[in-house]
């Protein structure tokens, strides 16, 4: 395994991380608990020392998995988990992130996490009706209470990033980011190089359309979360399939997989990004580690981007409601 530092921070993880929350959440059939708690102890004895999980997933159940999981490996180990949904009967209802709640969260997420102190805490989406200063300056007196160590932000815009820092320097920000989706290539990364921040790319397989897995034919079932993504449906999987048939091209070229390729390239664009792939299969994280001695020289990257670059994309990535959900 290789390491990196998330941005000017002290914060060093794994090159890649494992996105834990398809172990209890989103994609079905949901595997087997005990299962997953041997998987992410076979991701440490890989190297593995970033952990990305989330209140909202499961809700809550995903924090006590990755909490008994990792028990035995704390002083090995990263832990990044996140605040900012409302919930009602054990259902995500809304986005709360008043400064009272976003301590309350804190102080449950230590419980199932069964540690003493968070080590990156995100607020999970932007909440319009509280100000971002407010939300820093939360997280500010968490730290400054030991509670936590980094603050980080999912979802947000450079605006709303460049106004958070300015109270509470943050350490890393959470957003999509791969090769058929590049939209933080337009403005973000610049911002978090500017400023010094770490940049974690969740769906760095677009929500394992770049394994190659998928063809117009696949059908998702009705409580996968993908059954709802545009970019899923039968249409969009067809006419996207072009993009996959390049990368499987190159993987090929590469005596890798595509997934791999998929992984290597975005490490290749800053040596401050760390992705998150998620996983549930030991074959597969195994194939995903892999990607961190993948070389692709700067021929290669420059052939990729104007090889992608022609290839059209359809469909949106979320649907429209999840979608205005995303900061400014």
């Amino acid at each position: 395994m290789k390491y990196r530092k998330l941005g000017n921070s002290n914060l060093e993880v794994s090159a890649l991380g494992l996105g834990c929350m398809g172990m209890s959440f989103s994609y079905q059939p949901m595997p087997d608990k005990n299962e997953m708690i041997s998987l992410i102890h076979s991701a440490v004895d890989l190297g593995v020392t970033f952990f990305d999980t989330a209140e909202v997933y499961g809700p809550y159940t995903n924090e006590e998995l990755v909490g008994e999981a990792l028990t035995p490996y704390r002083n090995k180990i990263v832990i990044a988990t996140k605040f900012g949904f409302k919930f009602e009967d054990g259902k995500q209802v809304g986005l709360d992130s008043r400064p009272e709640h976003i301590k309350e969260v804190c102080e449950a997420s230590l419980k199932r996490l069964n540690i003493e102190v968070i080590d990156l805490f995100y607020q999970h989406r932007v909440d319009p009706n509280v100000p971002i200063e407010d939300v820093a300056g939360a997280v500010k007196e968490l730290i400054q209470e030991g509670k936590v160590k980094h603050f980080g932000l999912s979802e947000a815009g450079t605006e709303t990033i460049r106004r958070a820092h300015a109270v509470q320097p943050v350490t890393a920000v959470q957003s999509e980011y791969s090769m058929w989706w590049r939209k933080p290539e337009e403005e973000l990364l610049l911002t978090l190089e500017e400023l010094g921040i770490g940049f974690v790319p969740f769906s760095p397989l677009g929500k394992g359309f770049l394994t190659g897995s998928f063809d117009k034919n696949t059908k998702f079932e009705s409580n996968d979360f993908r059954s709802i993504v545009p970019r899923f449906s039968p249409e969009a999987l067809e006419v996207n399939q072009k993009f996959v048939d390049y990368v499987k091209k190159l993987a090929k070229r590469k005596n890798a997989t595509p997934a791999q390729v998929a992984l290597a390239w975005l490490l290749a664009q800053k040596s401050w990004i760390v992705p998150i792939p998620g996983t549930t299969k030991l074959s597969r994280l195994e194939e995903n580690l892999q990607a961190v001695n993948l070389e692709l020289t700067s021929e290669e990257l420059s052939e990729i981007n104007f090889e992608i670059s022609k290839i059209e994309v359809i469909g949106a990535r979320y649907p429209e409601a999840l979608e205005k959900m995303t900061g400014r």
